[in-house]
């Protein structure tokens, strides 16, 4: 825990990347989240380790965009679903970024990844760009 708080106070923002599995995130982040966000570091009364730092969520689904929707098949958009992210980065003092969505990610094909890699990797340029200059 120790060690992943000193790598976020040494960092100008926080990217936190998964698959979206179950409408949240694997066990793992959330356990990360439990452990390493911790009351008295990222929240509470003096806590400011991520005050004003960009969070920036990029996550993979398995499913198409349409069915996240108010009228597809999960009934929400990834937005909504994202919203304890949100709240999460909120409750920290960061500011939540716009989340980096790749949908349906086992049925893209290589030019597809290829050009969303490079489009992830604009987002996390514009992002380290921003964090810079304050």
């Amino acid at each position: 825990v120790a060690a992943e708080q000193e790598r976020l106070l040494s960092h100008d923002a926080l990217g936190i990347q998964h698959p979206f599995s179950w409408y949240s995130a694997p066990s793992l982040v959330k356990e990360w989240l439990d452990l390493v966000l911790e009351h008295g570091f990222a929240y509470g009364a003096g806590a400011d380790a991520l005050n004003g730092k960009p969070w920036l969520q990029a996550i993979t689904t398995g499913a198409r965009a349409e069915v996240y929707t108010p009228h597809g098949v999960n009934r929400f958009t990834i937005a909504e679903l994202l919203r304890p992210f949100e709240a999460t980065a909120h409750l920290c003092g960061a500011v939540w970024q716009e989340p980096f969505v790749l949908d349906a990610a086992h049925l893209i094909d290589a030019a597809t990844l290829a050009s969303e890699a490079q489009r992830y990797r604009a987002r996390i340029a514009a992002l380290a760009q921003s964090s810079e200059r304050g």
